[in-house]
């Protein structure tokens, strides 16, 4: 790290966008990763479209049970 820096041509803002969504990463145990990757494989679709399916259903479980 520099001891110092020169923020005199900086511009307060400039990255700042309204309604941006930080989309955090997720991480999986291994075990986890590892099945889920089979069964996205054998369903022919994408390890990030099968754990949202499968995120929602329960979503919609627990919501269902209130």
């Amino acid at each position: 790290m520099k001891d110092e820096y020169d923020f005199s041509n900086a511009e307060r803002g400039k990255f700042f966008r309204e309604g941006a969504r930080m989309i955090p990463p997720v991480h999986l145990e291994p075990v986890v990763l590892d099945h889920l990757s089979e069964l996205a494989r054998a369903r022919g679709v994408s390890l990030s479209e099968l754990v949202n399916t499968l995120l929602k259903e329960d979503i919609e479980r627990i919501e269902a049970a209130k």
